[in-house]
């Protein structure tokens, strides 16, 4: 009912009157007012929380491609600004136990509270009936760092269990030591056993190397899904993808004679070798299917000479939409610094690109994805299916939160390593006056949650910065304060709006920073950033014939 009157009083509204930023603004390089007129306009309550399949993405696709077309740029896919991304929504509902024979007594684990279990998978009705369990260690594959943990074990038509993140959490001298790899993200893990034939996996959860508690696995699993609609290129997914507890996996480890402790030194060790777990398990799951489409919004500037080559800046246009009123009533996902401040940025800097006289050399593409905040999923499609080869892609440079909180001394960057992208920002942002921080917490795979990863996963090097802390006039401690309340009070709330004590000059020098560091690619025919030694990706690039 509350949606209903929200949608009429929002319809009464006169939506292009209030949404026309680039008309009243006249190019002459970046502007403070021109940005934070996108802002507030993407971030309306018109635009009703920008939900995937809902009427305020139908506004935010009419608006996004109407600003395109007033900025004079050209459709980026085949004449159109509208990409498609079909997408399946997969409801599951786990049978509330799970059964483990042993050699003794069989064990019984009670759902959500042992263990949560998803699928992938689109048929009704999925039975598990005594399927053998195999210890697959971190489940990782990586041929750059002489690790294979499938090595010598047959595990199809096998349930693996895994270990969360990777060797290199708790061994320094493995992997990337505490920085976490793509081989420690849980959806890799989920991958990689689907890649070697195995009928599920199920990873240990641990609270320090997950990064976060089992309550949040618990919360993050009840809802509805979004997946991309693969039917028309079919692969092979797991029956059942879930995490155990630690308690409940001591319980069947015991039941196998060994313990966690050991499980963990022996996935450590050089001499490792996964191994089939004397347990069979049984439980199921019923499933619902739905298949919807959403949209990418894709505008560019042609080059001059290479044409077939790119350089992509992206950014995410969805949010969460409209749901319960918080504690002052708001019910409007309205948010502002994620991602209205990013989808602005991509208007912005094609704003400006297109106002220099001489055109690029070679192709830039504003790419503006769906469902980053579900799953990556708008990125994923593009990245599956480009309007620009990714042989021909030089790179993304993706945009993600930027926070009005002023200019700062530094520029964050997430990633910190993966490749030579990060040398042009240390350039650029030298001539700023500024130094280029690494992120805080490596080891919570921050490189692995965002747009530009899609990029990456396909070879393509990608930049994802984060809004400096270091504020000038205040300092680091003040800036990190901000952010920690951001993140308490307003990420993902009603209250992510823009208000009148935003400062976005740091976001503005943020924008000059990324433009110099396209453009020292676009209005080039030659430079092709690499991979650094020891990327996860740098093999995938290698692989390229241009």
């Amino acid at each position: 009912m509350l949606l209903n009157k929200i949608t009429c009083l929002l319809g009464c509204f006169a939506f292009g009157a209030v949404l026309s930023a680039s008309a009243q603004q006249k190019p002459q390089g970046f502007s403070a007012k021109s940005y934070t007129a996108y802002v507030k306009a993407i971030a309306s309550d018109e635009l009703m929380g920008r939900m995937p399949f809902s009427a305020g993405e139908t506004k935010t696709i009419e608006y996004l491609e109407r600003e395109f077309k007033v900025l004079g740029l050209e459709p980026g896919n085949k004449g159109s600004f509208v990409q498609e991304v079909p997408m399946v929504a997969i409801s599951c509902n786990p049978q509330m136990s799970m059964r483990i024979s042993t050699s003794s007594s069989p064990i019984k684990l009670e759902g959500l509270k042992d263990y949560v279990l998803w699928t992938r998978r689109t048929e009704p009705d999925i039975e598990l009936k005594n399927e053998d369990l195999a210890f697959a260690g971190f489940g990782i594959t990586a041929p750059e760092f002489k690790h294979d943990d499938y090595a010598g074990l047959d595990v199809k038509g096998k349930i693996v269990v895994v270990l969360v993140n990777d060797p290199g959490y708790y061994d320094a001298r493995q992997f990337k030591g505490k920085t976490m790899t793509y081989y420690g993200r849980w959806t890799y893990k989920y991958d990689e056993a689907a890649r070697h034939g195995a009928k599920g996996c199920l990873i240990v959860h641990d609270t320090a190397p997950a990064a976060y508690g089992f309550s949040v696995v618990q919360n993050s699993w009840k809802t509805t899904k979004l997946y991309l609609d693969s039917r028309a290129k079919e692969t092979y997914k797991c029956a059942i993808e879930g995490w155990l507890t630690l308690p409940a996996t001591e319980r069947l480890l015991q039941a196998s004679n060994t313990n966690y402790k050991t499980l963990l030194a022996s996935a450590l060790s050089k001499d490792f070798k996964a191994r089939p777990l004397p347990l069979k398990l049984s439980t199921g799951l019923s499933v619902t299917a739905n298949y919807k489409k959403s949209h990418n919004v894709i505008a560019k500037i042609t080059g001059r000479q290479k044409a077939d080559e790119c350089v992509i800046y992206s950014a995410h246009w969805d949010h969460f939409g409209i749901s319960k009123p918080d504690a002052k009533g708001d019910s409007i996902y309205n948010g502002a610094v994620d991602n209205a401040s990013g989808t602005a940025a991509l208007l912005e800097l094609a704003r400006v690109f297109k106002q220099n006289k001489e055109k690029p050399a070679r192709s830039i593409v504003f790419l503006s994805v769906t469902a980053e905040e579900q799953g990556l999923w708008g990125s994923a499609w593009y990245a599956e299916n480009p309007v620009f080869l990714k042989e021909k892609t030089v790179a993304d440079i993706n945009m993600d939160m930027f926070y009005p909180y002023g200019k700062t001394k530094d520029i964050g960057l997430v990633g910190y390593g993966q490749s030579e992208l990060e040398d042009y920002l240390k350039t650029e942002a030298a001539k700023q006056g500024r130094y280029v921080a690494p992120e805080a917490d490596p080891a919570k795979g921050m490189y692995f949650r965002s747009d530009h990863f899609n990029f990456a996963k396909v070879g393509i090097p990608a930049l994802y910065t984060e809004s400096g802390v270091d504020l000038i006039g205040k300092g680091r401690q003040a800036g990190l304060k901000m952010h920690e309340n951001y993140t308490a009070t307003t990420y993902h709330k009603p209250s992510d709006e823009v208000t009148a004590d935003w400062d976005v000059s740091g976001t503005i020098q943020d924008l000059e920073l990324l433009y110099a560091v396209g453009k020292k690619m676009a209005y080039s025919t030659t430079l092709w950033p690499k991979w650094k030694a020891g990327s996860e990706f740098k093999a995938i690039r290698e692989r390229y014939k241009r």
